[in-house]
């Protein structure tokens, strides 16, 4: 049966394409399917997104409240009618009819309590969205809480006696019990007080909406504030504690981990302080801190207001303060009576993480938006790597731990600690090293080496670990926290005791640590030739002083894989310390799955999906999606076709051929005629051209090369020529002096035409930013980024891929992955230029190759059905001529006009 929606609640006049999205997109909820859609830059995919998918939940809730009542009431009416059946079985009919009656009656309960909680529901929020007045009553009472535990601490700091060997209990791991499957999991607030219960809420219908970066994230955000839906949807926006935390005390932290870290330790402590253990002494010490931002009732009133209006991250940090509660607990709390929940794709893509965020997607609908990389993003979270500077460290820090605390610590700790360190020992054996030596001075033989998981783990002598029981004691006993705090406490400034004799006695016991970490501080510092500046050196300090056993934890999860769906790269590189183990996943569909299954329907969304054939087979039919449930969508741009100019230029001016193979990219004559094609380029084009280059080291020895042959002189003599940074840091300084040089020449009318950028594809300018009207009027394309096929990893995909999907078009699946890598690449960074209705712009893709068929069918249809091939650079250029010509003309008209 045919299901749709003709309208749908919208900002402005919304453009017909934007109308077939929304109805596709309805479409696809409502018959609970997997799509991939497919919506140009520009084309406003996610107002598409926001009233396609709102709608449909609009409506879906309305039907639920429909045919619940309708049972209701049907259910009420066979109670009251007291009418008796004859039945054949051997019951008397009075013991079937009380069974029917009783069936009936709790139908007919149950649909009255789901009725009553969705009202009381609804009529919260609107309580929320419309009182005020009792939103200014909460926040003073807040207030006043907030200075009364202030006097309380400061009161029990006074009341403080002098510490003794019980200040490192909070590093202590517990006793463990391995095999004790009933112990309770940890709440998520720590305590399990009444307050608290008063919290948890079920879980309604809603969509989870995720994307890669927090930017693109309160973009959205900013979308659904302007969209029809602002009003009545109660939406919530998650993050982690490095972004949501308020606590200045924490946050001043600085690293992820660490803020981490003491989150969770600050709830240990609010849940010991409710939870005093029976008959225990209270230990004498200082008072241990607790949030202040963490009260029950705080939290309450946080959620409810995060429920009654629409949030990004920064206004949620700003709500906090103002409330003096938690934004990233508040957050939480807020997710199962949200209907709309914005997160980053960590949480929803790896379990763990969406477990412990509370993300429950059983019959929800999940959009991954910007979703073109979704098979590396799985592969490279699921994925996982060491270096042997990080694995003698974890060695130092455990040993010193368990040397330190070997008295307290309970037989069944004291054996995982020493299977920890024997398999990093092991893994260290592996890479050519020893543990207790500096990584740096130990010299190891150059080569990779390729292990299935099973194959590793006999070679490194671990195959006799217990690895998943090894997992639970790491999540269990949260080993890795507390062997984080430690080195945190102890690493750099040596322990401060109060007496002479346990000062030394303390010293002695981390003196190792210290020393070991001061020789990787000082030979760091040695290596390198160019004293880094003081940020970078106190980046440095960070890593070294942390623990890294989280990284060694997730690798050793990683080897719980199948045998089949990774593999194991030993990668030596002449020192232990730049050696490294890691971890490949394989097959991320079998992390996919579980989305998939659990999900009432799983949209895949991006600017540019092309091509989609490795979405279906390596992430959707892999995980038993079946052809029936998968539709896709795509649509074309909203700006007319004449504001576009691809064309694929297969020789230069003086008639070269432009083969930017890895055997002819290198020779003089490409590179000259690359020059040439540029200078003619910038001869004709307005404003700002950005040429991407396939990779940072051609694009390196390009510029060496038109430096020694004046090429770049001349180049600079039309534009100002700038270059993408390495460093990310200084993209944003770039991009900001390249858009005021373009805004300059066009004031002034002077020699310079405009600016030109040198760019990598993959790199950080070819995606995420905006090259929008006079900033990207040209995009040059040069040759095809394909990936590096002597990358032992990619051999090892590839290889994977032709043993367990299907040829097709008689290539091998491995030959249409690398195929695929570089199109996409190729699609993203060309996709930069066109951005608005308005815009228009010139696309020159340099090499012979993009002639193809095969090739040119893997380009947006947008801009494939626009795409002109010319074998000589004459025509290619008169065209390219024209259109500019021809701009410039519909400029002065509109002026004059």
């Amino acid at each position: 049966m045919e299901t749709g929606r003709d309208t749908f609640p919208f900002p402005y006049q919304p453009y017909d394409i934007q109308e077939q999205f929304m109805q596709a997109l309805y479409r696809a909820l409502d018959q609970s399917k997997v799509g991939i859609f497919e919506s140009p830059t520009g084309t406003g995919k996610s107002l598409s997104l926001i009233c396609g998918a709102l709608s449909w939940l609009r409506d879906y809730e309305e039907k639920k409240r429909q045919d619940a009542a309708a049972l209701l009431q049907e259910g009420e009416a066979a109670l009251s009618t007291s009418t008796t059946t004859s039945s054949s079985s051997a019951e008397p009919d009075w013991i079937t009819n009380f069974v029917q009656k009783k069936a009936e009656r709790d139908l007919v309960s149950k649909l009255k309590e789901e009725d009553l909680k969705r009202r009381k529901r609804e009529e919260r929020l609107e309580m929320i969205r419309n009182n005020t007045q009792l939103k200014y009553a909460l926040k003073r009472k807040s207030h006043e809480d907030d200075e009364a535990f202030k006097l309380l601490q400061l009161s029990k700091e006074d009341q403080a006696e002098a510490p003794g060997d019980q200040e490192d209990e909070e590093h202590i791991v517990a006793e463990y019990e391995s095999d004790d499957d009933a112990k309770s999991k940890s709440r998520l607030l720590g305590g399990e007080d009444e307050e608290d219960d008063e919290l948890v809420e079920e879980h309604v219908t809603k969509i989870y909406y995720c994307s890669r970066t927090h930017s693109q994230l309160a973009q959205f955000v900013h979308e659904v504030q302007k969209s029809p839906f602002n009003k009545d949807i109660s939406l919530v926006t998650l993050g982690s504690r490095q972004n949501l935390c308020i606590n200045e005390e924490v946050r001043r932290l600085g690293s992820i981990q660490r803020i981490n870290d003491r989150c969770m330790e600050m709830q240990k402590n609010k849940h010991e302080k409710q939870h005093p253990e029976d008959g225990a002494k209270r230990k004498r010490g200082p008072a241990k801190s607790v949030c202040p931002f963490n009260k029950a009732s705080a939290l309450q009133q946080m959620r409810d207001e995060v429920l009654g209006s629409v949030y990004d991250i920064e206004q949620l940090m700003k709500v906090g303060k103002e409330a003096h509660s938690c934004p990233y607990y508040a957050t939480r709390l807020a997710i199962p009576p949200a209907q709309l929940v914005v997160l980053p794709y960590q949480m929803v893509l790896h379990e763990a993480t969406r477990r412990a965020a509370g993300v429950q997607l059983k019959d929800q609908v999940v959009i991954i938006d910007e979703a073109h990389n979704l098979s590396d993003t799985l592969s490279c979270i699921h994925s996982s790597e060491l270096n042997g500077s990080q694995l003698c460290r974890a060695h130092s820090q455990l040993t010193q731990y368990a040397d330190r605390y070997k008295s307290r610590l309970k037989a069944k700790n004291l054996m995982y600690i020493k299977q920890i360190l024997f398999a990093i020992e092991r893994l260290v054996r592996v890479l050519g090293g020893k543990v207790g030596q500096n990584p740096q001075c130990q010299n190891t033989q150059t080569g990779t080496e390729m292990h299935t998981i099973n194959n590793f783990l006999f070679k490194a002598e671990v195959d006799n670990i217990n690895w998943f029981k090894l997992q639970r004691y790491f999540e269990k006993s949260m080993i890795s926290r507390k062997l984080s705090g430690f080195v945190e406490k102890y690493a750099g400034s040596g322990v401060t005791l109060h007496t002479q004799n346990t000062l030394n006695k303390e010293n002695r016991r981390t003196e190792g640590l210290l020393n070991y970490l001061k020789t990787l501080k000082s030979s760091k510092n040695s290596a390198s030739v160019p004293q880094p500046d003081q940020q970078e050196s106190a980046e440095a300090e960070k890593v070294l002083s942390a623990s890294p056993m989280m990284q060694i934890e997730g690798f050793f999860l990683a080897l719980t894989n199948t045998n089949t769906d990774g593999r194991v790269v030993v990668h030596r590189e002449g020192t232990l310390s730049e050696s490294s183990v890691k971890f490949l996943l394989l097959n991320p569909a079998v992390h996919f799955a579980e989305v998939l299954k659990e999900c009432r329907s799983v949209i895949i969304a991006g600017g540019t999906m092309q091509p989609v054939s490795d979405f279906k087979e390596e992430l959707l039919l892999s995980a038993g999606v079946g052809q029936e449930r998968i539709v896709e969508f795509t649509c074309g741009h909203v700006i007319p076709p004449e504001n576009i100019l691809p064309i694929v230029m297969s020789s230069g001016p003086s008639g070269q051929e432009l083969d930017f193979t890895f055997q002819s990219r290198d020779l003089p004559c490409m590179m000259d005629e690359t020059g040439r094609i540029l200078s003619n380029i910038c001869n004709v084009v307005p404003g700002g051209v950005v040429c991407f280059f396939p990779s940072y080291e051609y694009l390196r020895r390009i510029i060496c090369h038109w430096e020694a042959s004046g090429a770049l002189t001349r180049l600079s003599m039309k534009k100002k020529i700038f270059q993408e940074p390495k460093k990310a840091n200084l993209v944003e300084q770039v991009l900001s002096e390249f858009s005021r040089c373009i805004q300059r020449c066009a004031q002034e009318c002077g020699g310079l035409t405009g600016a030109l950028l040198f760019s990598v594809v993959g790199g950080k300018m070819s995606e995420g930013i905006n090259f929008s009207d006079d900033l990207g009027r040209c995009v040059v394309m040069v040759g095809m980024p394909y990936p590096n096929i002597k990358s032992p990893e990619l051999q090892e995909k590839m290889s994977y891929l032709n043993k367990h999907l299907p040829h097709s078009q008689g290539r091998t699946p491995g030959q249409a992955l690398v195929e695929n890598l570089c199109m996409k690449a190729v699609n993203q960074s060309i996709g930069r230029a066109i951005r608005h209705r308005g815009d228009y712009s010139a696309i020159v893709l340099c090499d012979r190759r993009y002639s193809r068929p095969a090739t040119l069918s893997k380009l947006p249809a947008w801009i494939r059905s626009r795409t002109s091939t010319h074998a000589t650079f004459g025509p290619a250029f008169a065209a390219l001529r024209k259109f500019f010509v021809e701009k410039k003309q519909q400029q002065l008209v509109l002026n004059g006009s």
